[in-house]
């Protein structure tokens, strides 16, 4: 189990890898052409719906400008760089994930304890190289934690329900999310410690598959696959959004340790994940009664918006490739 993580290294900077620095300029040069095509959709819309459209759109797009910058920055730091960086997306994460679950001040104390001893821990055990810890602080021994700490306070009512939820935030925006970074630390021989380029491709597919199941259901969606929970969500989208990034997978093979047909079967693991990550958290939001968990990121909504993908993609991918291409 403890060889999974290769042996600790001096953290490549993104500068020494041509490959890396080939994919941040084709985003750059897909960011340059949406800006351009917002801008001009912008000044033909006429009517107020679609002036309100054309907002949301550049919006969403100046944010993606920021989103790109700080990924591309915490890759540039090194492993420990984007570390930090993914410890602090899960921090504000689950920050967003306790503000729509109703605590008591009996939970209190717990979650300081969750916010900022266990969390920064977990990521300590990653940026260290400590996968066995890494592995079961959460699931294991947190999990164990939290329920010992509230009953301390003394109030029953809820337990259950309460306990329930910090545990299930832990779980998704800290444990999960952290499994992206963990890519970095996998022994890879055929990337040869550069493997910021296969975080890279990872996280692309993954925010790829949002937008392509977007665009597909957009212009073709008829068969809604769950209207109660995310009404946008159609056969339609996901197929077509799913076929797209698979072969967007497969022709960014040479950014990762897959072949091309492997590389467009690891895209549809990852378009399945993370189509149930966003259907799972849309289902918490309607029963919170909002549409978004946060206003953090314009045109985006919060955090866990751009992550609830990511969160039940990120283990099931750093898994598998851990496994079969060690």
């Amino acid at each position: 189990m403890v060889l999974l993580l290769g042996p600790m290294k001096h953290p490549f900077s993104s500068a020494n890898d041509p490959t890396l620095l080939y994919l941040f300029g084709g985003t750059l040069g897909l960011l340059i052409i949406a800006s351009v095509i917002g801008w001009a959709l912008a000044k033909r819309a006429s009517s107020d719906a679609a002036k309100v459209t054309m907002m949301n759109l550049n919006a969403r797009t100046r944010a993606w400008w920021g989103m790109v910058a700080v990924f591309a920055a915490a890759l540039a730091a090194g492993n420990v760089g984007t570390t930090v960086l993914f410890g602090l997306c899960s921090f504000m994460a689950l920050r967003e994930f306790i503000t729509l679950t109703p605590t008591k001040p009996g939970d209190h104390r717990t979650l300081f304890w969750v916010f900022f001893i266990i969390t920064p821990l977990h990521y300590y055990y990653l940026a260290t190289q400590w996968y066995g810890m890494f592995l079961i602080l959460i699931p294991v021994y947190a999990f164990l934690f939290v329920p010992m700490r509230t009953v301390l306070a003394g109030d029953c009512e809820r337990f259950l329900e309460r306990t329930a939820k910090i545990q299930w935030g832990l779980m998704i925006c800290v444990y999960c999310i952290s499994h992206a970074p963990a890519i970095l630390w996998l022994d890879l021989p055929a990337l040869n410690g550069h493997n910021a380029k296969l975080l890279f491709w990872f996280v692309a597919i993954v925010e790829m598959s949002d937008v392509m199941q977007y665009v597909w259901g957009k212009t073709c969606g008829r068969r809604k696959i769950a209207p109660n929970v995310s009404p946008g969500k159609t056969w339609e989208g996901f197929i077509g959004g799913g076929l797209t990034t698979m072969a967007l997978g497969a022709a960014l093979w040479w950014a990762t340790p897959f072949t091309i047909a492997q590389a467009a079967g690891m895209a549809a693991l990852v378009v399945i994940m993370g189509f149930a990550g966003g259907l799972v958290m849309s289902a918490i939001k309607r029963d919170r009664g909002v549409k978004d968990w946060g206003g953090a990121i314009a045109g985006h909504g919060g955090f866990m918006d751009r992550l609830d993908s990511l969160a039940f993609a990120a283990p099931v991918f750093f898994h598998v490739t851990g496994y079969f291409f060690r």
